[in-house]
């Protein structure tokens, strides 16, 4: 259950990271608000999944998760670029994260 509590808190993550570019510097009401929302949603599944899980391992994956995340959908959302650099350094991102859990550091 903590692997999916922080999978999803790494998604919430890209949520609220998106909302603070939507929000303009906290200029625009309701993705401010959102970027509020989204911000503690993930703090509070982070701190769970944190019960049970290493924090080196948990930590890496909720930002990876959000970083990758936050990048494809900003190519789409805010028409930011995406060269293959930025691709190959997205799949290093990933392949990061799944190194870490097939270690065993997770388990």
């Amino acid at each position: 259950m903590a692997w999916l509590v922080l999978v999803v808190s790494g998604l919430l993550e890209a949520g609220w990271a998106l909302s603070l570019k939507a929000s303009n510097g906290f200029t625009r009401l309701w993705p401010t608000v959102t970027f509020g929302v989204l911000l503690v949603l993930s703090m509070l599944g982070l701190a769970y999944a944190l019960r049970t899980l290493p924090v080196g391992v948990a930590y890496a994956v909720w930002t990876g998760i959000g970083a990758a995340t936050t990048a494809v959908v900003a190519v789409f959302a805010f028409g930011e670029t995406m060269n293959v650099v930025k691709a190959v350094s997205l799949v290093l991102i990933v392949a990061g994260i799944v190194g870490l859990n097939l270690s065993g550091g997770g388990h």
